[in-house]
C-alpha cells in the first residue's frame, strides 16, 4: 500500500478486483457469506483495511479524533481517582469487570506539588494523587500533569547505562558478593523485573527528561521502589505485588476483605454513567453522514456502492449479508481497532491501565454493529449487560446510517480518480516508498518460483508477457543476500545503502530524488550497480534531469 500510495486510483483498481474475486469464491463456496471481511486471512481483506486507514486519515484529524481522545482522557482520569494495582491493572473504576479491584481498604487522597528544573514558583504544577498509588503511578501522574502538552515521543532524550568507569573500578578489583535479605526495605527488585537499568533514571525527576520518564514508566520499568515484597514460609520464591497479595499453592494468605457482588456491579454502573456520553459522541460522529464537522469521507459511500453491486451481481438478496459487509469492513476492522489502541494514532503512552474498558467500548460498538438478537440473561457477561439498555438506540444508529448512505447520490469512477489523485499528492513525501519497495522485493525473491507458475498458467499474464518482464525485473535488481530475515514487515541485518540496488544508485546519482517524473534515470553512469538499476542509461536526460542541470553521474 505505501508503494501505492502515489497512485491510489490504481491502487483502489487493483483493490476491487481482488474483492471481486474474493466475494466470487465466497459466494460459490457457500461458506458463511456473513463472516467475509471479519478476518484479515486474504490480500483483499488486509489491503481494504489499510484503503479505509490512508483515505480516513483526514476524517479523524478534522473530526472523530476529537471524540476518541476526549473518550480515552476521560477513562484515564476516572481510572485514577481510585486505587489501581501497579501490576495487575485492576482497578476500583472500570467498565471490565476482569479488571475490577475486588479488594476493600482505605485509601486518602493528596495533593502534591512537583517542580522541575524549570520551575519558578515551588507550586508549578499540582497533582491529586492517592496514598496507596506506587511511586510509578505517582511519577506518572506528575509527568501527565506537567507535560500534558508536550508529546509522547517528540526528541527523545538519550539515557546511558553506567558501566563500571563510572564507579572507578581498577583493575584487579575485588568485588564482594553480599546476599540480599527480601524482608529489606531497600530490596531492588530491578534485577529480577527488568534486567539492570542506569540509577540515574529513578533518583528524582530533576535528573530527566520528560520524553524519558514517560516511557520507561509506560514500559514498566520504574517498578523497583514501587512494589511490596515478601516470602512464603514453604519455598524462597519471592512473590512481587503492590495492592492485592497473591493467593498461594496452600490458599490465600491475606485477610483482605472482598467485595460482594451488588457492589462492584454498582461500580461498573458508575462508571458507565460518567463515560456513557463521551461513548455516545464518539458513536454519534462515526455513524453520522452529516455532523457538522466534518464531511463523511467519499471513500465509504464508495466503496458501500461497490459491495451493494457485488451482492445483486451474485443474487444475494438477505440485506443481513451486506450489513455484515459493510460491518466488517470499517467499524469492525478499523473502528474497534483505534477504539482499543489509541496510541496508533495519538502521540501517547501505550494506555495498558485502561485496556480493560476500552475493550469494553469496543465491545458495545461490535454489539451495535450486529443485526442478531441477543438474548440476554443474569449469566451473559458484564460487558453486554451493561450497556444492554442502548444496543438497540446504538443498533437504530447503525441502521440509518447505512440507510442514509444507500440513499446518496453515487459517485462516479471518474469523480473518485480525482479525489484519490488529490489523496495521492497531498501526501506524496509522506512515506518512504524506496523501503517499502526494498521489502517486497525480498518478498518476492523468497516466492519467486510460486509467483512464476501462477503467472505462468494465468492466460492474460502471458498474453502481456508478464512471466517475461517478472524475469527481467529479477535480473536487473541485485540478489539480497541469505542472511537477510523478514520479521513482520522488517529487514533484519539489512544494510539497504549496500545490498539495495535502488539505494545505491539514489547515493550515487545526484539526478534521483531531485525530479519526481525522472526516477532513478542516471545518465554516462560510470557505477556498475547503478547501470542495472538505471534503464535509461545511455540516453538522452529526460527534460527534468536538463532543468536540473546535472545530467552527469555524481560518481565516476
Amino acid at each position: 500500500m505505501v508503494i501505492l500510495q502515489e497512485r491510489m486510483e490504481y491502487c483502489t483498481d487493483i483493490l476491487k478486483q481482488l474483492l471481486k474475486e474474493l466475494i466470487r469464491r465466497n459466494v460459490e463456496s457457500k461458506f458463511q457469506p456473513k463472516i467475509l471481511f471479519r478476518r484479515a486471512e486474504s490480500v483483499a481483506e488486509r489491503m481494504l483495511s489499510a484503503w479505509f486507514s490512508f483515505l480516513m486519515y483526514k476524517f479523524l484529524r478534522r473530526g472523530a479524533g476529537k471524540q476518541l481522545y476526549q473518550l480515552f482522557w476521560a477513562t484515564k482520569q476516572q481510572t485514577e481517582k481510585g486505587p489501581q494495582d501497579a501490576l495487575t491493572m485492576d482497578a476500583r473504576y472500570s467498565l471490565s469487570e476482569e479488571k475490577l479491584l475486588r479488594a476493600t481498604f482505605d485509601f486518602r487522597e493528596l495533593t502534591v506539588f512537583v517542580i522541575a528544573e524549570s520551575s519558578t514558583s515551588i507550586c508549578d504544577t499540582q497533582v491529586r494523587v492517592l496514598d496507596c498509588d506506587s511511586i510509578s503511578q505517582v511519577k506518572e501522574r506528575c509527568l501527565d500533569a506537567k507535560y500534558k502538552t508536550t508529546p509522547f515521543l517528540k526528541d527523545p532524550a538519550q539515557m546511558m547505562y553506567n558501566t563500571l568507569a563510572h564507579y572507578k573500578v581498577e583493575n584487579k578489583a575485588t568485588l564482594a558478593l553480599l546476599p540480599r535479605h527480601a524482608t529489606s526495605s531497600s530490596y531492588n527488585l530491578s534485577s529480577m523485573l527488568d534486567g539492570v537499568r542506569s540509577e540515574k533514571s529513578s533518583v528524582s525527576l530533576h535528573t530527566n527528561s520528560p520524553t524519558l520518564n514517560r516511557f520507561n514508566l509506560s514500559n514498566g520499568n520504574g517498578l523497583n521502589n514501587s512494589h511490596h515484597s515478601q516470602k512464603d514460609g514453604h519455598s524462597s520464591t519471592l512473590r512481587v505485588y503492590h495492592l492485592v497479595k497473591p493467593a498461594s499453592d496452600h490458599g490465600p494468605q491475606d485477610n483482605q476483605d472482598k467485595m460482594v457482588t451488588e457492589i462492584y456491579l454498582t461500580r461498573l454502573l458508575t462508571m458507565k454513567g460518567t463515560l456513557q456520553k463521551f461513548i455516545e459522541d464518539l458513536l454519534e460522529m462515526i455513524f453520522s453522514t452529516t455532523n457538522g464537522v466534518c464531511p463523511m469521507p467519499p471513500c465509504i459511500k464508495y466503496m458501500f456502492d461497490f459491495l451493494d453491486d457485488q451482492a445483486r451481481e451474485h443474487g444475494i438478496a438477505e440485506p443481513e449479508v451486506v450489513h455484515a459487509w459493510k460491518s466488517n469492513a470499517l467499524p469492525l476492522r478499523f473502528w474497534v481497532n483505534l477504539i482499543k489502541n489509541p496510541d496508533f494514532i495519538f502521540d501517547i503512552a501505550k494506555p495498558n491501565n485502561i485496556e480493560g474498558s476500552l475493550n469494553v467500548v469496543a465491545q458495545t460498538l461490535m454489539d451495535s454493529c450486529s443485526t442478531q438478537e441477543h438474548n440476554l440473561t443474569k449469566d451473559s457477561p458484564s460487558s453486554k449487560l451493561l450497556f444492554a439498555n442502548e444496543t438497540d438506540k446504538y443498533k437504530n444508529w447503525v441502521h440509518r446510517y447505512y440507510d442514509e448512505i444507500r440513499m446518496m447520490p453515487s459517485i462516479a469512477d471518474q469523480e473518485m480518480n480525482m479525489l484519490l489523485a488529490e489523496e495521492s499528492k497531498e501526501h506524496s513525501q509522506d512515506f518512504m516508498v524506496f523501503s517499502a519497495l526494498n521489502e517486497l522485493y525480498v518478498y518476492v525473491n523468497q516466492n519467486k518460483e510460486m509467483i512464476f507458475e501462477e503467472l505462468n498458467q494465468n492466460e492474460f499474464a502471458l498474453q502481456q508477457q508478464l512471466p517475461e518482464k517478472f524475469q527481467k525485473l529479477l535480473d536487473t535488481i541485485e540478489v539480497v543476500p541469505d542472511t537477510v530475515v523478514v520479521n513482520n514487515g522488517s529487514l533484519d541485518n539489512y544494510n539497504s545503502n549496500e545490498t539495495s540496488i535502488i539505494s545505491e544508485c539514489q547515493n550515487s546519482c545526484k539526478v534521483v530524488g531531485k525530479s519526481g517524473k525522472c526516477g532513478s534515470t542516471c545518465i554516462d553512469c560510470a557505477n556498475a550497480a547503478c547501470k542495472k538499476a538505471c534503464k535509461n542509461i545511455k540516453k538522452p536526460a529526460c527534460d527534468d534531469c536538463i532543468k536540473a542541470e546535472v545530467p552527469k553521474c555524481a560518481q565516476k
